[in-house]
């Protein structure tokens, strides 16, 4: 699944104002602004990109005039093919500058528009003025082979789950006018649940667990709180992975880590957004991976640090319809597979017959992405 994403188009209002929904939104998690007048400004309250008709814009901008009021209009043009706004996104594709361009439908020729304008820029702004979905759909039709992101000029938080989930695929995107702190908070949480990566858990019966000696163990520190039925899928096979508890739960030897998944050995794999893997030993401080919960649904995560260090090992092996999946983990109390009760139960508890939750891919992997071909682990 693509991750989608939101920006803002500021309103004709003063600067304090402006800067209070462009600081809510970059805390919202949103950190791409389209504005016309303040760029400067903008630069320095973050990390913050950009979208304007100015040489100084992280992203240029073609499609729109600023106005007296304030208003954003079509630059209306009679020959598709040869419009001002093409000649436009052309030379600064050429000077290698990220382009996005504005498009109001109005008609069946600003849907002709939009589609040879989406084949020069980079991003793609669908701006609907008495809004019907069957524009949206037929651009996305049109386009989905481009290399174009989508965004659709929304209002409120249902147009948002609208537009990224029409034709199923959905625009990449949504950009919307703030009038509250609570709309930039709601459409942020929308973007937020359509770019979660659901995963279906299986029920595996455990087969067999050994000690194996000491290994260089992985623990992946996250910046995020991790709730009771939530971990990560992890294991030493790349398409057949267990989910592997945080360390959210009290034990009477240590206190709680509910940031923490004690993940397994170095050579382990972890599932990382875009259906991805990589090796345990590759992660690093700011690196995205997934925490999964006991259902399958998945958010992204950031790694805040990985710990390595030599710890005894324990050899979990799991049968699901003939599948044998197989993982090391770190041989302590405190370190919980997720059984097919939603409980989260110590490896050290295990036992033969144990249920427990674990993804198995259709496909194998190459460079950590799932693809249809032939590979035995063992």
């Amino acid at each position: 699944m693509t991750e989608k994403f939101a920006w803002i188009m500021t309103p004709d209002v003063k600067w304090g104002e402006k800067k209070d929904f462009i600081t809510t939104a970059l805390e919202s998690g949103i950190d791409y602004v389209l504005d016309l007048k303040d760029i400067d400004n903008i630069h320095k309250l973050g990390n913050i990109k950009v979208i304007s008709d100015n040489d100084k814009a992280d992203i240029f901008l073609v499609g729109i005039k600023g106005e007296g009021d304030g208003t954003l209009h079509l630059d209306k043009s009679s020959d598709l093919n040869n419009s001002n706004d093409l000649e436009v996104a052309r030379n600064f594709k050429n000077k290698g500058k990220k382009v996005v361009a504005y498009v109001e439908i109005k008609s069946k020729k600003h849907e002709q528009l939009a589609r040879v304008l989406g084949k020069v820029v980079d991003y793609l702004i669908l701006v609907g003025k008495d809004w019907t979905v069957i524009p949206l759909e037929n651009t996305i039709a049109d386009l989905q082979k481009e290399d174009v992101k989508l965004l659709a000029a929304v209002n409120s938080p249902e147009e948002a789950k609208l537009a990224l989930e029409t034709l199923e695929v959905g625009t990449d995107g949504v950009i919307f006018q703030p009038n509250s702190f609570k709309q930039i908070k709601d459409i942020a949480k929308v973007i937020e649940d359509a770019s979660t990566e659901q995963y279906e858990l299986k029920e595996a019966t455990v087969t067999d667990i050994k000690l194996v000696g000491t290994g260089d163990r992985v623990c992946i520190d996250t910046s995020s709180m991790l709730s009771l039925g939530e971990g990560m899928l992890i294991g030493s096979y790349s398409k057949a992975m267990f989910l592997v508890h945080s360390e959210s739960l009290e034990s009477e030897y240590v206190a709680s880590r509910p940031f923490r998944v004690n993940a397994g050995p170095v050579q382990a794999y972890v599932m990382v957004p875009g259906n991805k893997t990589k090796y345990l030993s590759e992660l690093e401080t700011g690196d995205e991976v997934l925490a999964v919960n006991k259902d399958g649904k998945s958010r992204t995560v950031i790694v805040g640090r990985v710990k390595i260090e030599k710890r005894p090992l324990i050899l979990v092996e799991a049968e699901y319809e003939g599948i044998i999946i197989k993982s090391l983990l770190q041989n302590a109390e405190t370190i919980r597979l997720v059984n097919n009760k939603d409980e989260a139960i110590s490896v050290s508890d295990l036992e033969i017959g144990d249920k427990l939750k674990v993804f198995i891919d259709k496909g194998a992997r190459h460079f950590g992405m799932s693809i249809e071909e032939t590979i035995i682990e063992k």
